[in-house]
Protein backbone atom coordinates (compact mmCIF):
# COMPACT_ATOMS: atom_id res chain seq x y z
CA UNK A 1 0.00 0.00 0.00
CA UNK A 2 1.60 3.27 -1.13
CA UNK A 3 1.38 6.46 1.32
CA UNK A 4 -1.50 8.25 -0.69
CA UNK A 5 -3.50 4.68 0.28
CA UNK A 6 -2.61 5.00 3.59
CA UNK A 7 -3.18 8.52 4.01
CA UNK A 8 -6.74 7.91 2.32
CA UNK A 9 -7.56 5.15 4.50
CA UNK A 10 -7.12 6.62 7.66
CA UNK A 11 -9.06 9.98 6.75
CA UNK A 12 -11.64 7.59 5.92
CA UNK A 13 -11.74 5.77 8.91
CA UNK A 14 -11.89 8.60 11.06
CA UNK A 15 -14.06 10.71 9.16
CA UNK A 16 -16.48 7.23 9.57
CA UNK A 17 -15.50 6.92 13.43
CA UNK A 18 -16.40 10.92 13.73
CA UNK A 19 -19.55 10.38 12.05
CA UNK A 20 -20.79 7.63 14.35
CA UNK A 21 -20.33 9.45 16.98
CA UNK A 22 -22.60 12.24 16.09
CA UNK A 23 -25.63 10.15 15.20
CA UNK A 24 -28.44 9.67 17.47
CA UNK A 25 -31.31 7.68 15.10
CA UNK A 26 -31.95 4.56 13.45
CA UNK A 27 -31.66 6.62 9.77
CA UNK A 28 -28.55 8.14 10.82
CA UNK A 29 -27.03 4.62 11.69
CA UNK A 30 -27.90 3.48 8.98
CA UNK A 31 -26.59 6.71 6.74
CA UNK A 32 -23.42 5.59 8.42
CA UNK A 33 -23.27 2.19 7.14
CA UNK A 34 -23.89 3.63 3.70
CA UNK A 35 -21.10 5.80 3.89
CA UNK A 36 -18.62 3.12 5.46
CA UNK A 37 -19.52 1.49 2.26
CA UNK A 38 -18.77 3.98 -0.07
CA UNK A 39 -15.78 4.30 1.78
CA UNK A 40 -14.52 1.10 1.53
CA UNK A 41 -15.09 1.19 -2.19
CA UNK A 42 -13.13 4.24 -2.95
CA UNK A 43 -10.16 2.50 -0.62
CA UNK A 44 -10.05 -0.78 -1.29
CA UNK A 45 -7.82 -1.38 -4.88
CA UNK A 46 -10.33 -2.60 -7.43
CA UNK A 47 -13.39 -2.42 -5.95
CA UNK A 48 -15.93 -0.34 -7.75
CA UNK A 49 -19.17 -1.46 -5.56
CA UNK A 50 -20.34 -2.93 -2.13
CA UNK A 51 -22.89 -3.29 -0.04
CA UNK A 52 -23.74 -5.32 3.57
CA UNK A 53 -25.40 -8.57 3.75
CA UNK A 54 -27.64 -9.83 6.67
CA UNK A 55 -29.20 -12.83 7.56
CA UNK A 56 -31.41 -13.88 9.95
CA UNK A 57 -32.97 -17.32 9.92
CA UNK A 58 -31.06 -18.22 7.01
CA UNK A 59 -32.87 -15.41 4.97
CA UNK A 60 -30.20 -12.97 3.31
CA UNK A 61 -31.20 -9.40 2.98
CA UNK A 62 -29.08 -7.05 1.25
CA UNK A 63 -28.08 -3.34 3.06
CA UNK A 64 -26.64 -0.19 2.06
CA UNK A 65 -25.71 -1.08 -1.53
CA UNK A 66 -24.00 1.40 -3.51
CA UNK A 67 -25.98 0.27 -6.91
CA UNK A 68 -29.50 -1.41 -7.59
CA UNK A 69 -27.44 -4.53 -9.66
CA UNK A 70 -25.10 -5.18 -6.16
CA UNK A 71 -28.53 -5.34 -4.19
CA UNK A 72 -30.14 -8.09 -6.63
CA UNK A 73 -27.63 -9.92 -6.80
CA UNK A 74 -27.04 -10.45 -3.05
CA UNK A 75 -30.83 -11.19 -3.13
CA UNK A 76 -29.83 -14.23 -5.43
CA UNK A 77 -27.21 -15.28 -3.06
CA UNK A 78 -29.82 -15.78 -1.18
CA UNK A 79 -32.46 -17.27 -3.45
CA UNK A 80 -29.68 -19.81 -4.42
CA UNK A 81 -27.84 -20.49 -0.87
CA UNK A 82 -24.76 -19.88 -2.54
CA UNK A 83 -22.12 -17.12 -3.38
CA UNK A 84 -19.15 -15.75 -1.63
CA UNK A 85 -21.33 -13.40 0.47
CA UNK A 86 -23.59 -16.33 2.10
CA UNK A 87 -20.06 -18.00 2.97
CA UNK A 88 -19.22 -15.40 4.45
CA UNK A 89 -22.26 -15.55 5.97
CA UNK A 90 -21.75 -18.93 7.38
CA UNK A 91 -18.61 -20.68 6.98
CA UNK A 92 -15.95 -17.95 6.35
CA UNK A 93 -12.08 -19.05 7.22
CA UNK A 94 -10.14 -18.13 10.54
CA UNK A 95 -10.05 -14.82 9.53
CA UNK A 96 -13.85 -14.14 8.50
CA UNK A 97 -12.64 -13.31 5.23
CA UNK A 98 -13.95 -15.32 1.38
CA UNK A 99 -12.43 -13.89 -1.48
CA UNK A 100 -13.31 -15.17 -5.32
CA UNK A 101 -10.57 -14.17 -7.44
CA UNK A 102 -12.27 -15.17 -10.67
CA UNK A 103 -15.80 -15.60 -10.66
CA UNK A 104 -15.61 -16.61 -14.74
CA UNK A 105 -12.63 -18.90 -13.90
CA UNK A 106 -11.23 -21.37 -10.70
CA UNK A 107 -13.84 -20.00 -8.74
CA UNK A 108 -17.26 -20.61 -11.34
CA UNK A 109 -16.86 -24.35 -10.18
CA UNK A 110 -17.44 -23.31 -6.17
CA UNK A 111 -20.05 -21.66 -6.81
CA UNK A 112 -21.88 -23.02 -10.28
CA UNK A 113 -25.12 -21.00 -9.99
CA UNK A 114 -24.37 -17.70 -8.59
CA UNK A 115 -21.04 -16.30 -10.36
CA UNK A 116 -22.39 -16.77 -14.24
CA UNK A 117 -24.63 -14.03 -12.86
CA UNK A 118 -22.20 -11.77 -11.53
CA UNK A 119 -19.69 -12.44 -14.34
CA UNK A 120 -22.71 -11.30 -16.50
CA UNK A 121 -23.48 -8.37 -13.94
CA UNK A 122 -19.67 -7.11 -15.10
CA UNK A 123 -18.45 -8.54 -11.85
CA UNK A 124 -15.11 -10.70 -12.04
CA UNK A 125 -13.76 -11.20 -8.66
CA UNK A 126 -15.69 -10.38 -5.27
CA UNK A 127 -14.20 -10.12 -1.19
CA UNK A 128 -16.46 -10.63 1.36
CA UNK A 129 -16.28 -9.97 5.15
CA UNK A 130 -17.64 -11.19 8.13
CA UNK A 131 -19.17 -8.63 10.37
CA UNK A 132 -20.56 -10.07 13.52
CA UNK A 133 -22.00 -13.56 14.27
CA UNK A 134 -25.25 -13.06 16.95
CA UNK A 135 -27.14 -16.42 16.87
CA UNK A 136 -29.20 -16.44 13.92
CA UNK A 137 -28.42 -12.56 12.94
CA UNK A 138 -25.08 -12.70 10.69
CA UNK A 139 -23.12 -10.05 8.30
CA UNK A 140 -20.85 -9.63 6.11
CA UNK A 141 -19.15 -6.55 4.19
CA UNK A 142 -18.89 -7.57 0.00
CA UNK A 143 -16.55 -5.32 -2.29
CA UNK A 144 -17.18 -5.98 -6.11
CA UNK A 145 -14.74 -5.62 -8.81
CA UNK A 146 -14.84 -5.45 -12.73
CA UNK A 147 -11.31 -7.57 -13.05
CA UNK A 148 -10.22 -10.69 -11.27
CA UNK A 149 -7.15 -11.48 -9.14
CA UNK A 150 -7.26 -7.70 -7.64
CA UNK A 151 -8.26 -8.36 -4.02
CA UNK A 152 -4.41 -9.16 -2.67
CA UNK A 153 -3.44 -9.13 1.23
CA UNK A 154 -3.15 -5.56 1.27
CA UNK A 155 -7.03 -5.52 0.21
CA UNK A 156 -7.83 -7.90 2.15
CA UNK A 157 -6.20 -6.26 5.31
CA UNK A 158 -7.98 -2.97 3.91
CA UNK A 159 -11.48 -4.37 4.02
CA UNK A 160 -11.30 -6.02 7.60
CA UNK A 161 -10.19 -2.23 9.03
CA UNK A 162 -13.60 -1.06 7.48
CA UNK A 163 -15.44 -4.31 8.12
CA UNK A 164 -14.91 -3.16 11.67
CA UNK A 165 -16.03 -0.01 11.31
CA UNK A 166 -19.16 -1.82 10.08
CA UNK A 167 -19.37 -4.28 12.72
CA UNK A 168 -19.26 -1.49 15.60
CA UNK A 169 -22.08 0.28 13.73
CA UNK A 170 -24.20 -2.76 13.31
CA UNK A 171 -23.46 -3.30 17.16
CA UNK A 172 -24.43 0.25 18.33
CA UNK A 173 -28.00 0.20 16.15
CA UNK A 174 -28.84 -3.06 17.86
CA UNK A 175 -28.40 -1.31 21.34
CA UNK A 176 -30.57 1.01 20.20
CA UNK A 177 -33.27 -0.87 19.21
CA UNK A 178 -32.83 -2.96 22.24
CA UNK A 179 -32.46 0.04 24.48
CA UNK A 180 -35.89 1.38 22.88
CA UNK A 181 -37.43 -1.54 24.02
CA UNK A 182 -36.68 -1.31 27.57
CA UNK A 183 -37.21 2.53 27.58
CA UNK A 184 -40.80 1.23 26.85
CA UNK A 185 -41.21 -1.69 28.39
CA UNK A 186 -40.00 0.38 31.40
CA UNK A 187 -43.16 2.86 30.61
CA UNK A 188 -45.56 0.48 30.01
CA UNK A 189 -45.16 -1.19 33.22
CA UNK A 190 -44.88 1.88 34.99
CA UNK A 191 -48.58 2.50 33.52
CA UNK A 192 -49.61 -0.85 35.00
CA UNK A 193 -48.26 -0.37 38.06
CA UNK A 194 -50.36 2.88 38.63
CA UNK A 195 -53.77 1.18 37.55
CA UNK A 196 -53.24 -1.37 40.05
CA UNK A 197 -52.17 1.31 42.70
CA UNK A 198 -55.07 3.46 41.65
CA UNK A 199 -57.52 0.03 41.90
CA UNK A 200 -56.75 -1.84 44.90
CA UNK A 201 -55.16 0.93 47.05
CA UNK A 202 -51.68 -0.32 46.86
CA UNK A 203 -48.47 1.11 46.95
CA UNK A 204 -46.01 0.52 43.60
CA UNK A 205 -44.31 -2.29 45.78
CA UNK A 206 -47.35 -4.52 46.03
CA UNK A 207 -48.99 -3.38 42.58
CA UNK A 208 -45.26 -4.75 41.40
CA UNK A 209 -45.51 -7.86 43.41
CA UNK A 210 -49.40 -8.06 42.04
CA UNK A 211 -47.93 -7.86 38.05
CA UNK A 212 -45.47 -10.33 38.73
CA UNK A 213 -48.02 -12.96 40.67
CA UNK A 214 -49.85 -12.47 37.37
CA UNK A 215 -46.97 -12.98 34.95
CA UNK A 216 -45.90 -16.34 36.53
CA UNK A 217 -49.74 -17.39 37.02
CA UNK A 218 -50.32 -17.24 33.39
CA UNK A 219 -46.93 -17.76 31.63
CA UNK A 220 -47.26 -14.96 29.75
CA UNK A 221 -44.08 -11.84 30.21
CA UNK A 222 -44.05 -9.38 32.73
CA UNK A 223 -44.23 -7.01 30.27
CA UNK A 224 -47.01 -8.84 28.30
CA UNK A 225 -49.09 -8.48 31.25
CA UNK A 226 -49.05 -5.30 31.96
CA UNK A 227 -49.62 -4.24 28.20
CA UNK A 228 -52.57 -6.24 28.61
CA UNK A 229 -53.58 -4.47 31.69
CA UNK A 230 -52.94 -1.05 30.19
CA UNK A 231 -54.63 -1.77 26.77
CA UNK A 232 -57.50 -3.17 28.85
CA UNK A 233 -58.17 -0.09 30.84
CA UNK A 234 -57.76 2.09 27.36
CA UNK A 235 -60.38 -0.30 25.56
CA UNK A 236 -62.63 0.04 28.62
CA UNK A 237 -62.50 4.11 28.46
CA UNK A 238 -63.32 4.38 25.25
CA UNK A 239 -66.02 2.51 25.50
CA UNK A 240 -67.62 4.26 27.87
CA UNK A 241 -66.62 7.54 26.04
CA UNK A 242 -68.56 6.33 22.95
CA UNK A 243 -71.33 5.04 24.84
CA UNK A 244 -71.63 8.70 26.70
CA UNK A 245 -71.94 10.18 23.06
CA UNK A 246 -74.50 7.82 21.91
CA UNK A 247 -76.56 8.83 24.74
Amino acid sequence: MHPGQVEQLVVALRGAARTLLDRRTIRDLQQTLSEIVSAAVETVPGAVAGGISVTEDGIVDSRNPTSRGISELDRLQSELHEGPCVTALESPAGDGVVIADDLAGADAERWPRFAPAAVAAGYRSVLSTQLVTNGSSRAALNLYATDPGVFDLEARVTAGLFAAQAAMLLYGSEQVVHLGRAVDSRDVIGQAKGVLMERFSVDETEAFRMLVESSQGTNLKLVDVARWLVGEVTRRGSARLESGQET
